[in-house]
């Protein structure tokens, strides 16, 4: 590590020059190629994935998504007045010359009859596009906006719905990065003492990672299946973890510099230090992310590399560009009081002292209080986990003020709360006594409790299959909806099957969206499992030790049990929804506890080898005899957490308020996704590495050192401690 520092701060010029040629080049290729996001799930195996080969291969159309225009009447009118007929259909004329539109299914024709609700208050036309509502463009959707809101006025408001709207609504996280940015911003200059230019340096590093990121997402969009929100996840993770490495190293530059070092050794130290730390994390972050390939789901694998990627370019920039950058601050790393206080009083001591040295000597006191109290504290913020629903938030946590909520609300006036979440019941039918066995399913389906309507049976134009559209009572979020869907698959439709030929699979996106659930949720422990034991083999090899990865392991997943645990008290409970900016309550979306963990998992090894490194520092630079092993211990634990809390204590607060800041934004996944980030950071920091961790290893003695012979002799030394061969 000593080496790639001392060639970057010595080359310089080069290997900034690097960075910025690479940045030109793949934004460049970036924008004159675009990108190709692709929303869809597959889930081989399922129920519902049966359903979608069904249909695409005997009903093309209907295996499509498309858009609703929703019309609701106000001011005394329906939605039959002659003059909001006339509108109506002036704007769907209009919605019908949209490029890209394929079809136009107006509630005043006959093949939409029923897109008019009982009270003739509420109703809608469909809209078909020509090709997949992720590849429609955000200028085609807005042109359909427009030409569909030419029928707002008096007596009727007008409401769009469906996946390509969503997407157009959608603004991304630039103003949660921009508040993400200004509050790192202050934390860096109180941390490092008003010097301007090292408190820009991580913001610099994480941007260039950042711009270089999502500029290589949007290439990987073209090779994989990618879904639009990588890219905002990818900035919301790389923004954090950037600015955090950037942290790391600057500030163990800055003690080198003030204790007398020249800034190319300070830069050395740094990187083979604190560089170590980051290295390691990040390694650990990427492994953990790209696990979840094993999980065989497509809609996890452009997430999961679009995150790893981000990840491994901000760990890059922090080893690289950053030491380079430092050689051209030279002095500047100090601000102008503490340049001069280096002048007038020479090197600074490095020792511990201050808050942090009493807040450590607290706890080596009070160490078996601390470590009950601390754990009890973590296990009750953990416990809705028990309780954790998985799912899709509908359009009716989007904001109250877009359009996908208000046609999600008027649609559930109209014609009840299950016509946002259609079941697509698909049968295929090879003579008569299936099709008599389809019709009877049907009118069985319709006197089950909890279903409002089912529609008449549409037969393929080979004759071989049969659709029909179940309405439920109830929201596509209600757990009454998937008791719903296993009632129809486990009892309805092997009754109706049974000797007959049929063979049904019930779809639609509300019961893929309970596939994609069940999915995950069988297959995470597994992915959880693998990667705990290789955190822990890793953590071995670090540390030399037993007890250190074992207890790193179960409090990393104490910390992610915590996440998600208030994740489900706020989303799905509702506990301080409101006080958060939230629309509704839901279930957590599916695909998020996995992300979680990944990006958690990596984030607390973080601050683990970062904490225990240098408590392992300690403990080996202060030789003592052997009866003294304890006070040694005692002491190494103690000066370790005073030396470092500062430190994470700064990366928290940045992650925290990073991470915190898109809850400012209106996209649901991205609230979920950084309210649990933000609130694992903050347990994980100031309840697990500031206080349960220490006590443990207080408590746990010189055994947190030792490792058995037999593993001593099999496992590799991987030490982030640098060593004297380091230096050379």
């Amino acid at each position: 590590m000593t080496r790639l520092a001392h060639w970057c701060f010595a080359h310089r010029k080069r290997v900034v020059a690097f960075w910025v040629l690479a940045v030109i080049v793949t934004f460049g290729l970036s924008r004159a190629i675009g990108s190709h996001y692709n929303e869809s799930v597959s889930l081989p195996g399922t129920d519902s994935q049966a359903a979608v080969k069904l249909l695409t291969d005997n009903f093309p159309a209907a295996s499509g998504e498309g858009d609703q225009v929703v019309f609701e009447a106000t001011g005394g009118a329906t939605v039959r007045s002659p003059a909001v007929e006339r509108r109506v259909k002036a704007a769907l004329g209009k919605v019908a010359a949209v490029p890209g539109v394929e079809s136009v299914v107006s509630p005043y024709s006959k093949q939409g009859a029923a897109q008019i609700s009982g009270d003739d208050a509420v109703a809608f036309a469909r809209v078909t596009w020509r090709q997949k509502a992720a590849k429609v463009t955000k200028d085609d959707a807005r042109h359909l906006i427009e030409a569909a809101k030419t029928a707002d006025g008096p007596g009727v408001r007008v409401s769009l719905g469906g996946a390509s709207i969503s997407n157009e609504e959608s603004t991304g996280p630039g103003v949660s990065v921009t508040v993400g940015v200004v509050a790192a911003l202050i934390i860096l200059l109180i941390v490092f003492g008003g010097a301007v230019f090292s408190s820009l340096m991580p913001l610099l590093t994480a941007a260039v990672a950042l711009v270089l990121g999502t500029s290589v997402i949007s290439l990987l969009s073209h090779a994989m299946d990618t879904p639009s929100v990588s890219t905002d996840l990818a900035v919301l993770i790389g923004l954090g973890v950037g600015v955090d490495y950037g942290l790391f190293i600057i500030s163990r530059h800055r003690t080198a510099v003030r204790a007398g070092q020249s800034y190319a050794a300070a830069s050395d130290e740094a990187v083979n230090t604190s560089g170590r730390t980051v290295l390691f994390a990040g390694i650990t972050v990427c492994i953990a992310l790209l696990g979840q390939f094993a999980l065989g789901v497509n809609f996890l694998y452009g997430l999961s590399a679009s995150s790893a990627i981000t990840v491994a370019l901000t760990m890059a920039t922090s080893l690289t560009f950053l030491p380079a950058m430092l050689g051209f601050l030279g002095p500047k790393v100090l601000s102008r009081r503490e340049r001069a206080a280096l002048a007038a009083k020479g090197p600074i001591s490095t020792d511990a002292s201050g808050f942090w040295l009493g807040w450590a000597r607290a706890i080596e006191t009070h160490r078996l209080f601390v470590g009950i109290s601390s754990l009890a504290v973590v296990v009750v913020v953990a416990l809705p986990i028990f309780s954790l629903r998985l799912g899709s938030a509908g359009a009716g946590n989007d904001p109250a003020s877009s359009t996908t909520h208000q046609a999600f609300t008027a649609l559930a006036k109209g014609f009840g709360p299950g016509f946002n979440g259609p079941f697509q019941l698909v049968g295929r039918v090879p003579g008569p006594a299936a099709t008599t066995a389809f019709a009877d399913l049907l009118r069985t389906a319709a006197r089950t409790p909890g279903v409002a309507s089912v529609t008449p049976a549409v037969t393929s134009p080979n004759g071989e299959v049969e659709l029909a559209i179940l309405y439920p009572t109830t929201d596509p979020g209600a757990s009454r909806t998937v008791t719903l869907v296993n009632t129809i698959r486990h009892d309805l439709v092997p009754a109706a099957e049974d000797g007959t030929g049929l063979v049904v699979h019930v779809g639609g996106v509300t019961p893929t969206n309970i596939d994609f659930s069940r999915v995950l949720s069988g297959k995470l422990p597994l992915f959880v499992a693998v990667v705990v034991v290789l955190a822990f083999l890793l953590l071995m090899a670090v540390f030399r030790s037993l007890l250190i990865p074992l207890v790193a392991a179960v409090m990393n997943l104490l910390s992610v049990g915590a996440a998600l645990g208030a994740l489900n008290a706020v989303f799905t409970w509702g506990w301080g929804s409101s006080a958060l900016g939230l629309t509704g309550t839901g279930p957590v979306d599916a695909f998020i506890p996995v992300l979680l963990f990944s990006v958690l998992f990596g984030l607390s090894m973080d601050y683990e080898v970062y904490l225990v490194s240098r408590m392992q520092e300690e403990w080996h630079h202060r030789h003592g005899a052997a009866r003294d092993a304890v006070a040694r211990n005692h002491r190494a634990v103690t000066v370790g957490q005073a030396k470092s809390g500062r430190i994470i204590a700064a990366a928290a607060g940045i992650m925290i308020l990073v991470f915190g800041s898109f809850l400012l934004g209106d996209q649901r996944v991205l609230k979920e996704f950084g309210f649990g980030l933000a609130f694992a950071v903050l347990v994980d920091a100031l309840v697990i590495r500031g206080l349960l961790v220490p006590a443990l290893m207080h408590l746990m003695g010189p055994a947190n050192w030792a490792l058995p012979a037999r593993l001593e002799r099999v496992v590799p030394n991987l030490s982030i401690e640098a060593t004297d061969s380091d230096d050379h």
